[in-house]
């Protein structure tokens, strides 16, 4: 009769330690399986992600595709610089790997219209009235021009910004 109730005794502990242990261990591993998907952004915008907030170091793959900024919190800020895919992997001060993601840079989204001029491309955003739009694989002259005006309109809006700033 003793020897049932030790042995009866022991089966409990140990249903008890498993469960116990699955139930610690069920936020890691709807963690990892949460983190698992990929990250999908377009190119040239932002999409902000939540990781633990124990990450000290960043590291991208390829940073020509992706731009990963640290915020503080875990909160990152993905930027997609150009198509294609590259991963990030988030670390904590000991050098331990918290996260380790795929980032997916797509193509806009907006109404993007592509004219091609022989071999030369172009590309209009027409939202509601078709306006330049530099995107990557547009013919050099056109990007160029395009990039030449927006940097001569932002310098003026910044110079006149910083003057109207002066006592």
């Amino acid at each position: 009769m003793w020897f049932r109730f030790l042995r009866n005794r022991s089966r409990i502990s140990l249903i008890g330690r498993s469960l116990a242990t699955a139930i610690t261990l069920l936020p890691v591993a709807a963690f990892a399986e949460a983190t698992s998907d990929p990250i999908a952004v377009n190119v040239d915008q932002a999409k902000l992600v939540k990781l633990p907030a124990q990450v000290a170091t960043i590291v991208v793959g390829n940073p020509l595709i992706a731009d990963v900024s640290l915020q503080p919190g875990g909160l990152v800020v993905v930027t997609g610089k150009g198509y294609g895919a590259t991963n990030v992997i988030a670390m904590d001060r000991a050098g331990s790997v918290l996260v380790d993601r795929v980032i997916q840079v797509e193509g806009p989204t907006d109404q993007v219209v592509t004219v091609y001029r022989g071999v030369e491309r172009e590309s209009y955003s027409c939202m509601p009235v078709c306006q330049k739009r530099i995107t990557l694989g547009d013919g050099s002259a056109y990007f160029q021009s395009t990039m030449d005006q927006a940097n001569n309109l932002n310098s003026q809006a910044s110079g006149n910004a910083a003057a109207a700033a002066k006592p």
